[in-house]
């Protein structure tokens, strides 16, 4: 029989600190029922003392979640590990990860005390951790440029503290894959209680080699892998888990270990993730990207047809995508496009939200011929994230575009049940639309960032639009999608703009993480 791989998602956590990935605690918590029913193993639902909102995040979702363990971050201070203690109480697993650390430029330059110091630090903090729950994770910061001697000596006394988890985190993303995999058999071995814990990783992608030093310590037998939906995570983000997950599911016959994620679960997340922080997959992205399973060249297409396997390794449906292309129309009924979304992977919470995806859908149907998965699933992404919270709505746009003068735009804006109009000139028919949106409203956020990427091909595909606006130092993404460009625009600058109004939301977090 082969081995359990732990899959402990930080999605939540250092996916959050991704610039502009602030996610709100209902967001956090959709995110976490999905991974739940993923079978994710472990869910780091944040970091407590980065905020009172990230806090409250971790401890509603401490609350929600019954199949996988919660865990929460915080440094080796007392603060942080009071209130991640705090946070994770009400769940029926709960984990304390706790971190410090270990690379002489950080002891020096960042941390300030000497390897003796960290070391009393690092075990007052497993053994304080210990007091709240036996589920205790110690990850010593930049362990990839840390020295090996310290190292062999902060992990023992840390196990010997209590830990039953140790994470070897690659911080910096400096390590090579054979160096690393060296790296975890060397402690694996000289470790003298090393059999007493779980060796985990945690590795992040600056030079693109995240997933595979993660495959590399797996080969050699570490049984946790810290990863993220997407591969969101601080700077150029950390190990993907769809990856992970289906290179061990896939290569039997290379890895002696295997993991309970149900698979078909990963494009609903992936799609979930994207929508929520604003970040589109790239087509050609691993397992998720859109064309992760399409076929163009004649040879390729010539291949599939006689046998699946002549060029793809796994099952589009294994992952949660459909092998047909789905045709609906303007003819199509409720029940069809309703068994069709289901089939995708998703559920309505409630008959008001099919009514607002299947009116989004005929309204789409009118204007577009044929309607594919992809845009069933922005539809449905856009119904759940705007239904029953959109104090500002979009009723009516026309824009005015001449190649002799300045793009002119009317905008109708309902905003708490009364129509508004205004009228606004731009550099462009978007920015005329923004100008005009802005000031019927009371603040003037700033725009961090515009996003377009199309979910369908051919001249009909449906467009998506995200939107970072910033105000007083929040920071929030809008989402829009639909076959005019400058529609989805608006609807993704208003979708923020209700972010932005909405008082429940939860900050990045700040200060160095692993």
């Amino acid at each position: 029989m082969s081995d359990k791989l732990i899959i402990f998602d930080t999605t939540l956590r250092d996916g959050e600190q991704s610039p502009g990935a602030s996610m709100t605690a209902e967001e956090k918590l959709a995110i976490a029922h999905l991974l739940e029913k993923m079978r994710v193993d472990v869910i780091e639902a944040g970091f407590p003392a980065a905020s009172q909102g990230d806090f409250e995040a971790v401890r509603q979702v401490a609350r929600e979640i019954t199949d996988s363990t919660v865990c929460a971050l915080a440094r080796a201070v007392e603060g942080d590990l009071d209130l991640a203690a705090r946070s994770v109480q009400p769940a029926i697993s709960g984990r304390i990860h706790t971190f410090i650390a270990t690379s002489p430029i950080h002891m020096r330059e960042k941390l300030r005390m000497s390897p003796e110091k960290v070391l009393e630090r690092a075990v007052w903090a497993v053994k304080k951790a210990r007091n709240h729950t036996d589920d205790v994770e110690f990850s010593p910061e930049d362990a990839g440029r840390s020295e090996f001697d310290f190292l062999c000596k902060i992990i023992e006394a840390t196990i010997d503290a209590g830990a039953r988890t140790i994470n070897i985190p690659d911080t910096v993303g400096y390590n090579m894959p054979s160096q690393f995999g060296n790296l975890i058999e060397d402690l694996m071995n000289n470790v003298p209680n090393s059999d007493k814990a779980v060796f985990s990783v945690h590795c992040h992608n600056d030079l693109g080699v995240a997933v595979a030093n993660s495959l590399a310590a797996v080969l050699i037998g570490a049984r946790q892998v810290e990863c993220t939906v997407n591969g969101l995570g601080e700077r150029a983000g950390n190990a993907s888990l769809e990856e992970i997950v289906m290179a061990v599911r896939t290569r039997k016959d290379f890895f002696d270990c295997d993991t309970n994620i149900d698979t078909t679960q990963i494009v609903p997340a992936s799609r979930l993730v994207s929508s929520v922080t604003g970040f589109p997959v790239q087509p050609n992205k691993a397992i998720v990207g859109a064309n992760a399973f399409a076929h163009e060249s004649g040879i390729h297409q010539d291949g599939v047809i006689k046998n699946r396997e002549t060029y793809e390794i796994m099952r589009p449906q294994d992952v949660g995508w459909a092998t047909s292309k789905m045709v609906l129309g303007k003819h199509s009924g409720r029940h069809a496009f309703q068994q069709r979304i289901k089939e995708l992977g998703f559920k309505f919470e409630s008959d008001d939200e099919l009514l607002t995806a299947f009116e989004r859908f005929k309204s789409l149907a009118d204007r577009k011929h044929e309607i594919f998965d992809d845009d069933l699933i922005g539809l449905v992404v856009e119904a759940g994230m705007q239904h029953g919270s959109e104090a500002i709505e979009l009723k009516s746009l026309k824009v005015c575009s001449d190649t002799d003068c300045s793009p002119v735009a009317e905008v109708t804006l309902s905003m708490n049940g009364k129509n508004i109009g205004a009228q606004a000139q731009g550099n462009g028919p978007v920015d005329a639309c923004f100008k005009a949106v802005s000031s019927l409203i009371e603040f003037d956020p700033s725009l961090e960032l515009y996003s377009v990427n199309s979910i369908t091909s051919g001249t009909d595909a449906q467009g998506e639009v995200s939107v970072r606006l910033k105000e007083n130092g929040h920071v929030v993404n809008g989402h829009g999608a639909d076959t005019d460009i400058v529609i989805a625009s608006v609807k993704a600058y208003i979708d923020a703009v209700n972010r932005l109004n909405s008082s429940q939301r939860t900050n990045p977090q700040t200060g160095s993480m692993i």
